[in-house]
């Protein structure tokens, strides 16, 4: 039965150690933790029909049909899904799956201090490395390639979020999607949120994607910036993963 399913999770922090020459350096760590699925929820954040950024779209369309793939399996094993689209929730305002959300009772979290360092890119142009010329609302629903089915949930809004997670006993919580630096991080049911209100948090680190120029700080690859944002979560906010973990039955 997929209520007795264990997901075997390798999460992925970096740590402040020494090198040979008695250097402070930030090294990865692997910790092997297993988590019961139905005591897990898996968000899938802003992956959105289209952006207003041609490369952003571009990758999500190349990213969508593996997270539906991804979130199929880990639906099937009993873990929550909770899809969060932002701005798009007109869309689905008769689905079970929002209706589901918007009546689980109001649960205020409480809040845990947490430092807040500055990221390792700058993103200030708003990130898109084709050119637009200004940002515009070009969305209006997930990506049609991610099914939505009536026991998931959806909402854009962390108290919602919050308060249905806790009405069904969630002890843990993965994220997904984009953008890694910004919505990621900022929405207000983010990496940062979540921590802050001491849920246990993991980044799903191969299906998420930056906003980032590399015409602008510290000139890298938009590759090499979303590794570097990576890593800074992995360093100041919890700890990351592979969609492998929730594909493996072992």
């Amino acid at each position: 039965m997929k209520d007795e399913e264990i997901l075997h999770l390798n999460l992925r922090r970096q740590a402040l150690t020494h090198d040979a020459n008695g250097r402070t350096v930030w090294q990865p760590v692997l910790v092997a933790r297993s988590i019961p699925a139905a005591q897990t929820a898996l968000i899938i954040c802003d992956m959105w029909d289209k952006h207003w950024s041609r490369g952003a779209t571009e990758r999500v369309d190349a990213m969508a049909p593996r997270m539906n793939a991804v979130i199929q399996r880990a639906r099937a094993r009993g873990v929550q899904i909770v899809h969060a689209p932002s701005e798009t929730m007109d869309f689905y305002a008769q689905t079970a799956a929002r209706q589901r959300m918007i009546l689980a009772p109001r649960v205020a979290p409480p809040p845990v201090p947490h430092p807040n360092p500055p990221l390792p890119i700058d993103d200030s142009d708003g990130g898109s490395d084709t050119g637009e010329p200004s940002e515009y609302k070009a969305w209006s629903r997930q990506h049609p390639a991610i099914e939505i089915k009536d026991e998931d949930g959806i909402s854009d809004d962390g108290l919602e979020i919050y308060s249905y997670l806790q009405e069904r006993g969630t002890k843990a919580v993965l994220i997904m999607g984009v953008h890694t630096n910004m919505c990621i991080l900022n929405r207000s049911f983010g990496i940062r949120a979540l921590v802050r209100w001491g849920v246990d948090t993991a980044l799903v680190r191969d299906l998420t994607d930056t906003m980032y120029n590399p015409a602008l700080r510290p000139y890298v690859a938009h590759e090499e910036g979303t590794r570097l944002v990576v890593e800074y979560i992995e360093k100041f906010w919890c700890p990351t993963l592979t969609s492998e973990d929730l594909m493996s039955s072992h």
